[in-house]
């Protein structure tokens, strides 16, 4: 089928005049589409799902279109405007969320956010600022929403106990030869061997909470107003499901406080930039609004460090197994990730102290 036969399945206004390739996420295909009638031009974010990746397809889509509904009423009771703020799904014309293709791909589409941006790397402080705000806002606003009425889609998504296990079945099976390179990273792992389920430990004592969260809170997943510079809307919904606050600000820290480009090749580059982990503990707990339990919030620098260090287990893990899950532009480039996320760990560790000052100090206004 042709793609504006595909795109015509669903419910856009006026005839498709260009569709090209739209930012670069690791996991899904994406393309904006324009279309136009009777002179007026509409956009939409056009994706073909990775359905080896998300293999229950109507979960996927039922977790988002409830949380986008919710969120989008929200939204409208605090006076916002929920076209802007919250995603919109575009649904197929005979009703449903996503258009599956006789050969089994899956598609989907939401309306294209205007006059907004979203930022691969932290520039200026601001806009990290803003994304903290952002992602702090979308969990207070989700705060009453049952977490429990999501589906995993991706099962143990954010359990580093398990992520772990993973690990070790890859060194184990050594699918591709590549255990003998990677030795030093295997040690490292090895060493903090003891960290891993700390969170999810105390999430079955009850002494955390089970939260809806994001679980992907890198800033390029949060658009910014280009007028006003302000976090406007959360993206990215695939990974949402039952969790842990304290990964989601983990993520966020790990991509948006490390002094270097996840996939940075030189070592020396990459440390934790404390300016900007304050900047975002401050931008965060004014977006949660006292939703966080004291608990959670003192163990927000403990989510960092373990989200960081899973990420690095998890890269790999991929790099071990063939690099089977995340799209790579290079050879290695996996490992590089690893080894950029695990002296970021390394980093953090010498700045334990001061990381948890800093959430102290804000956990006190």
């Amino acid at each position: 089928m042709k793609k504006q036969e595909l795109i015509q399945k669903f419910a856009v206004e006026g005839n498709v005049v260009n569709i090209r390739e739209y930012g670069n996420g690791h996991i899904n295909r994406t393309e904006l589409v324009e279309t136009e009638q009777d002179g007026r031009k509409k956009r939409y974010i056009f994706q073909q799902i990775n359905t080896d990746v998300f293999k229950d397809v109507d979960s996927l889509m039922e977790n988002i279109t409830g949380i986008t509904s919710y969120l989008r009423k929200c939204i409208e009771r605090q006076g916002g405007d929920p076209d802007r703020e919250a995603l919109q799904v575009i649904p197929v014309r005979d009703g449903r969320s996503y258009y599956r293709a006789s050969d089994g791909s899956c598609y989907r589409m939401y309306l294209f956010i205007t006059d907004a941006v979203c930022y691969d790397a932290v520039s200026r402080p601001e806009d990290f600022y803003e994304s903290a705000q952002a992602f702090g806002n979308f969990q207070a606003l989700l705060a009453d929403y049952p977490a429990d009425r999501l589906h995993e889609t991706i099962p143990d998504f954010h359990h580093t106990g398990k992520r772990f296990e993973a690990l070790c079945r890859a060194v184990r099976e050594d699918a591709c030869g590549r255990v003998s390179t990677v030795e030093n990273e295997i040690a490292f792992v090895m060493a903090r061997e003891g960290e891993m389920t700390v969170l999810t430990d105390l999430l079955e004592k009850g002494e955390l909470p089970l939260r809806v969260t994001h679980n992907d809170t890198k800033l390029n997943n949060v658009m910014i107003d280009c007028q006003t510079g302000k976090g406007l809307c959360v993206i990215d919904l695939d990974t949402v499901m039952p969790g842990l606050s304290v990964y989601d600000f983990g993520d966020s820290i790990r991509f948006g406080a490390n002094t270097a480009a996840e996939d940075e090749t030189d070592l020396k580059k990459v440390s934790l930039d404390l300016e900007h982990y304050e900047v975002f503990v401050k931008g965060y707990l004014k977006g949660c609004r006292g939703s966080l339990t004291k608990k959670e919030l003192a163990m927000l620098p403990v989510g960092a460090k373990l989200m960081t260090l899973e990420c690095g287990i998890r890269f790999l893990t991929d790099y071990l197994s063939g690099d089977t899950y995340f799209r790579v532009h290079r050879e290695r480039h996996n490992l590089d990730r690893c080894r950029t996320q695990f002296a970021l760990v390394a980093d953090m560790e010498r700045k334990w102290e001061k990381m948890h000052e800093i959430v102290k100090k804000y956990m006190e206004k």
